[in-house]
This record gives C-alpha cells, sequence and structure tokens, in this order.
C-alpha cells in the first residue's frame, strides 16, 4: 500500500510541541511533504531556532513516518526560511491562545 500525504500529516498529528501542547500540523511547523515510492521526506520548522527540544522533536516526527506502512525511509528535515510565524497556526486555535 502506497503512503500518502495524508498518512504522514495524521501520524505528524502525534508529534506535539512540548511547550505548547499542539501538534505540529496544527502549529503551521510542517511546511512540505515529498513521498517518492517509500521515500517520505519533510521538511519543517520549530517554533523557535533555539528550542531546546528540537532533536526530541525530528526523532520523534522520523519515527512515526518510518512506522508507516509503506515507508521504507523517513527524512525530517529542519528549515528556519522562512522563519516560523504565529500566522502558520490555523485561526481557530489562534484566537484560542490569544493570538
Amino acid at each position: 500500500m502506497a503512503v500518502t500525504e495524508k498518512d504522514v500529516q495524521s501520524v505528524l498529528r502525534g508529534v506535539k510541541d512540548p511547550e505548547l501542547g499542539f501538534d505540529v500540523v496544527l502549529l503551521g511547523l510542517v511546511y512540505d511533504i515529498r513521498i517518492n515510492g517509500g521515500d517520505v521526506h519533510v521538511t519543517m520548522s520549530l517554533t523557535s531556532p533555539m528550542c531546546p527540544a528540537a532533536g526530541q522533536i525530528v526523532e520523534e516526527a522520523t519515527q512515526k513516518i518510518q512506522a508507516l506502512e509503506g515507508v521504507e525511509r523517513a527524512d525530517v528535515e529542519l528549515t528556519f526560511s522562512p522563519p516560523w510565524t504565529p500566522e502558520r497556526i490555523s485561526p481557530l486555535i489562534r484566537a484560542s491562545l490569544g493570538l
């Protein structure tokens, strides 16, 4: 069974930003998902370049993607270009956070 972008987004919803308590998809931290057969490449950011949980978040995301049926290799790349801003959060959640 071929993995889809929706499958990847679904498992990434289980990866939480420990400071904000919301998942990386909801926060708008996932910038790009590319799938080529069994290889999945995700480009994502963090709420801050100095995030102390960066390694943990990347490792958890990689493990969750790798566990998907049909994934042979998962690669999660961090980028800070463009830098993440709260405007990437869905409007409903932004409002609940008072942003």
